[in-house]
């Protein structure tokens, strides 16, 4: 445990000091929901905001941070260093997944309080049932993340992934444009993504619509416990 806490404090100094993830991960999401509140502020459309942009935070973290930051370690050969050393793939690995689930949840609670705040916002659904789901959708896009980062073969080569994998995502899941806008060509295409399916799960326990939410929480499950396996089976040092 003791050694699990020193990976972490090193990676969140890191992670401060080069600030990119904070940017991405708390900065934009905060900022992109100031603006679609002061689109539309009627409490349902700040339930809407709520359940889509607070994943934003976590897409950032999950899919963009961590790999890049593993891939960066490779690389720079400061992963061989490790490898030598008592620490396991599975240390290395949850200390960086927990400092992104830090970021992830930063944002979200910023973004609760400042349309608590600034916009008198109310959550309409179920708390208890919310926090769950949206640890789901953390661990779902992480997994993929993971993979990413114990796959990808350079820190080039994991930009570009990270980019293909990131941006559709970031515009098409309705984290940032409204699903129901695109063109149905268009959502069909953005249904196979995970973040998309995450965005719809939290929704729905905004909006009290229990019949997709099992389907979802399953599929997540799924992604999630795969993409683990996969990243700790196929992990490389260099």
């Amino acid at each position: 445990m003791k050694t699990f806490w020193l990976l972490y404090k090193s990676e969140a100094k890191l992670s401060i000091r080069e600030m990119s993830s904070v940017i991405f991960g708390v900065c934009v999401p905060v900022g992109i929901v100031v603006l679609m509140a002061f689109m539309e502020n009627s409490n349902e459309a700040l339930n809407r905001i709520f359940a889509s942009v607070t994943t934003v935070g976590i897409c950032s973290a999950g899919v963009m941070g961590l790999p890049l930051a593993l891939s960066s370690y490779r690389e720079r050969k400061i992963l061989k260093r490790y490898q030598v050393t008592p620490i396991s793939p599975i240390q290395l690995l949850l200390a960086h997944l927990f400092f992104c689930f830090t970021l992830s949840l930063v944002s979200m609670l910023l973004i609760f309080t400042l349309l608590t705040v600034v916009f008198n916002f109310h959550y309409q659904g179920s708390w208890a049932a919310f926090i769950p789901a949206y640890l789901l959708v953390m661990l779902a896009v992480h997994a993929i993340g993971l993979i990413i980062a114990s796959l990808s073969p350079s820190e080039k080569a994991t930009g570009a992934i990270n980019s293909a994998v990131f941006f559709p995502m970031f515009f098409l899941s309705g984290a940032t444009v409204p699903f129901e806008i695109l063109p149905n060509g268009l959502q069909k295409i953005a249904g196979v993504l995970p973040l998309t399916q995450g965005i719809k799960l939290l929704k729905a326990i905004t909006f009290h619509e229990q019949a997709q939410i099992m389907p979802i929480v399953a599929l997540l499950i799924i992604i999630t416990l795969a993409g683990t396996a996969i990243a700790v089976r196929f992990f490389k040092w260099e």
